[in-house]
């Protein structure tokens, strides 16, 4: 919203998409939410590697020596091994938990089909359409392009009234609206669930500000409205209101998407790190890889190797975590509840 729009509603708004609303810088916001899990996972394992390596090779007491003396290559894989295990467990505990969701008696169940049920029909006469969207991006995206048909309605509404600051006010609401909502209604268009596109998209419409803004225009210039015109403020705000659970029960769902796949593919990454641990604690022999290659010695590479396949399945259990929590840090509140640090023109 403009800076003359923002006074109006008293306090200066966020900006709408996720990136502009984040503090952080480029960089660190792609790895948190963008960069592919398996290339950020990649990334971080071979970060392990490179320092190890760089540590080994520079390290004043000579490698041989150092890794000879005190077992620490045996002392290292035994406890790199036993979190490995607990890893697995942990593993275990994510899947039960995702599970727990699913299981229950079948009054739960219907109670559960009951409330979807619910939903989607509130929205199908929201959109005045038999039946919803079944694709959660279609769904996402036919509740987007009703707010823009509210908020054009909003408009027409204010037109007759004889308030220019009213007028100038939602003209830029509306303008707003619009262009945010074009660009998530783009966003959508094909995006497949599953993978983080639709989320993303979800989390680039700033509904709840909307919401407040829409209200405290309502109440600012409530002495100029007709009844058409609180009408169209009621129902632009309805329909953004029912924005807030719909992308918060795709989030849902996309967690739970994301913690099962979090759990099979560190179930397929604990095999060959357990096995390269094992393997490290009862054959390495250091004696058995003498000389360098590329000026730095054997055994320094191969321990490091060894080191970066055992922490493999910690590099990827950091890797979905990152982009989980952060998502789940910037949606904690759901409804017109602004959690961010913004700047008011005046007290509220």
């Amino acid at each position: 919203m403009s800076d003359s729009a923002d006074e109006r509603t008293g306090q200066e708004g966020p900006s709408d998409t996720m990136r502009e609303r984040v503090p952080e810088s480029s960089w660190k916001f792609w790895l948190l939410l963008d960069a592919n899990r398996w290339a950020l996972a990649i990334g971080i394992a071979a970060i392990v590697f490179v320092a190890l390596v760089l540590v080994g090779h520079f390290h004043p007491v000579g490698t041989p020596k150092l890794l000879t003396k005190a077992d620490p290559v045996e002392t290292l894989f035994q406890g790199l091994l036993t979190s490995i295990i607990t890893g697995v467990t942990l593993v275990l505990t994510l899947s039960q938990l995702v599970l727990s969701q699913e299981l229950g008696a079948v009054g739960d169940q219907r109670e559960r089909m009951q409330g979807a049920t619910d939903f989607r029909e509130d929205v199908s006469d929201l959109l005045d359409e038999p039946v919803s969207p079944a694709m959660p991006s279609a769904f996402l995206r036919a509740l987007v392009s009703l707010t823009e048909d509210r908020v054009d309605a909003l408009e027409a509404a204010v037109e007759d009234i004889e308030n220019d600051d009213l007028q100038d006010a939602v003209s830029e609401y509306a303008a707003n609206l619009r262009g945010n909502a074009q660009a998530v209604e783009s966003q959508l268009d094909g995006a497949q669930f599953g993978e983080f596109d639709v989320v993303w998209a979800a989390l680039n419409y700033n509904y709840s500000w909307k919401i407040y803004a829409a209200k405290k225009l309502q109440a600012e210039y409530a002495d100029s409205l007709t009844a058409d015109a609180e009408t169209a403020f009621d129902d632009l705000v309805e329909s953004l209101e029912l924005f807030g659970p719909a992308r918060e029960h795709f989030k849902t769902l996309y967690f739970q998407w994301e913690l099962v796949n979090l759990s099979r593919t560190l179930i397929y990454a604990a095999v060959p790190a357990l096995t390269t641990a094992i393997a490290t604690l009862l054959y390495l022999e250091p004696r058995l890889f003498p000389g360098t290659v590329g000026g730095v010695e054997s055994l320094v590479l191969v321990v490091a190797a060894a080191a970066t396949v055992a922490i493999a399945p910690f590099a990827i259990l950091l890797a979905y975590i990152l982009r989980i929590i952060t998502v789940t840090k910037r949606t904690l509140s759901i409804g017109p509840f602004i959690l961010r640090e913004t700047e008011r023109s005046r007290d509220l």
